[in-house]
């Protein structure tokens, strides 16, 4: 069986239940097949670059999955035919991401605070800035 990594993004109108009712449905399809997801983040309700079919945020899922190819096209004619679901796409991978996905550990470092700007320089007292203003000129 292949490796794969699925992510979806849900309407913004729904709930987080109702999304994760959908992440069940579809890893029951898989399971269904003989596959098996090995993880699933739920990484929230994120705004969108674009709109995409009048909505401006959606709620995005990460599905990683071993499962035949049969399960995989199964699983996104359902996802085609589901309202709820507004754009999904799937990559095959060599080896599945062991531990927190890139997106959660960014939501990890801005809850800390630090929001990826890193420590800020302290500011020059006032004499300090005249006297290079002054020695410019």
């Amino acid at each position: 069986m292949a490796l794969y990594e699925h992510i979806y993004l849900a309407r913004q109108d729904i709930s987080g239940q109702q999304v994760d009712a959908l992440t069940a449905q579809f890893k029951s399809v898989i399971e269904s097949f003989g596959g098996k997801v090995e993880k699933v983040e739920y990484w929230g309700l994120r705004s969108l670059a674009y709109r995409i079919k009048k909505n401006r945020k959606a709620h995005f899922s990460l599905l990683n999955i071993d499962a035949p190819t049969a399960a995989l096209a199964e699983m996104e004619r359902q996802m085609g035919i589901n309202e709820d679901v507004i754009r999904f796409i799937t990559v095959r991978v060599d080896a599945l991401e062991q531990g927190q996905s890139a997106m959660m550990r960014k939501r990890d470092d801005d809850d800390r605070g630090r929001g990826g700007r890193g420590e800020r320089a302290p500011r020059r007292a006032r004499d300090e800035t005249k006297e290079i203003e002054e020695a410019n000129f």
